[in-house]
């Protein structure tokens, strides 16, 4: 964790509020320097909202902001210079071909990337001459990537950026992401893929209702901890299991016929299982030790899927 002062990003207290809804309630975290931080919650948790105060795009009622030390709006010219952002939906005009629009975005900055190496590196080249409209989903989040990076920022914010991609694309686009962590550059990103979250993040935080409810690295956050699952029969006595393994542990079936252990897994907690499912004539299937993942810990804290 950084302190005071030496964050990409600071957030201290923010508020939004949109007439009566609320949608950053006192937000306060710090996103360090050189780190990918990744910011997850549920739809309508806050995210976008926290994102385009960042930006400079909206402003926040209550608390204060600090991007690269300044303050996003009253001294946007400053940062736009060090400051990549992804375009939403609609920000490429859609008659404008990909190179031509990347190569003047590209104008724009002292020492840019190579605009044709950027898109060739991002599998976009037989497309250069595509206007924006005709593109797929994903290639048009590929040439946002690119718009994004390709002033060479200190900061970058990226929407979603595997979103839509096979898996091909999406890994160029991991690799792209953490050579710009190995080069320096601070990243903030939003994603609902957990998977991308887990690989590429230093930093998590989690937030809902426009709080924070948690931060931390994945590795903080899902813990040491390890879980048997299993399948069996629906219906199984969990409290009649439960009363065999030792204190603390947890025991849960969902959906059915899938059966979560949550303890301190052991060889002799594996034989307790085994041999109460035998007793009780239980055939187990898919039996299998795993750590817990930033899904399970998102589920926990929020008590709802990430594609609410």
């Amino acid at each position: 964790m950084t302190t005071p002062g030496d964050g990409a990003v600071e957030l201290d207290g923010l508020v939004k509020r949109y007439g009566t809804a609320t949608a950053v309630d006192g937000l306060s975290f710090s996103a360090a320097r050189g780190a990918v931080t990744a910011l997850l919650g549920p739809n309508g948790a806050g995210k976008t909202t926290t994102i385009e105060i960042c930006e400079g795009f909206r402003r926040a009622d209550a608390g204060t902001v600090r991007v690269l030390g300044l303050d996003p709006v009253a001294d946007a010219r400053a940062l736009k210079p060090r400051v990549g952002v992804m375009p939403q939906s609609g920000g490429v005009p859609g008659t404008t071909k990909a190179a031509e629009f990347l190569r003047l975005v590209a104008s724009f900055h002292a020492t840019p990337l190579d605009p044709a190496a950027l898109l060739a590196r991002l599998g976009l080249t037989e497309h250069a001459r595509t206007p924006f409209r005709r593109m797929s989903g994903g290639q048009q989040q590929r040439l946002s990537l690119a718009v994004a990076v390709v002033g060479r920022p200190e900061l970058v914010f990226l929407d979603e950026p595997s979103t839509g991609l096979d898996p091909q694309a999406r890994h160029a686009t991991w690799e792209l992401i953490e050579e710009l962590r190995a080069a320096g550059v601070s990243v903030v990103l939003t994603t609902h893929n957990m998977e991308e979250a887990e690989r590429l993040a230093d930093q998590v935080v989690i937030v809902d209702h426009g709080k924070v409810v948690a931060e931390g690295s994945p590795q903080e956050l899902t813990g040491a901890e390890r879980q048997l699952r299993f399948r069996a029969r629906p219906g199984l006595g969990l409290e009649e299991l439960l009363s065999a393994l030792p204190a603390g542990s947890a025991a849960k079936e969902s959906p059915a016929g899938h059966y979560l252990i949550e303890a301190d897994v052991s060889p002799e907690l594996l034989a307790t299982v085994t041999a109460w499912c035998a007793s009780h004539g239980v055939m187990t299937e898919d039996l299998r030790i795993e750590r817990r993942t930033l899904e399970d810990v998102f589920l926990e804290l929020t008590g709802r899927e990430l594609r609410s």
